[in-house]
């Protein structure tokens, strides 16, 4: 899984499997990457596309997916 770098307080870098509707977000403070499923791609390109990327995760994310273990 490629798993791209982004400009966040909180977030590391995303990835997305649009085959699984996986996402994939490394978050800053874990050592491990918290997968979320059955993610729409548009909510993929929407955390890539916003400037606030740990409030479009708040808002759109992670209350809305299950974390995958």
């Amino acid at each position: 899984m490629y798993m791209q770098k982004v400009r966040s307080e909180g977030i590391d870098s995303v990835g997305y499997n649009a085959q699984s509707r996986t996402l994939y977000i490394h978050f800053i403070r874990d050592e491990k990457i918290t997968h979320y499923a059955d993610v729409p791609m548009h909510i993929y390109e929407g955390i890539m596309g916003s400037a606030f990327k740990g409030e479009y995760f708040a808002e759109h994310i992670r209350d809305q997916f299950s974390a995958l273990p």
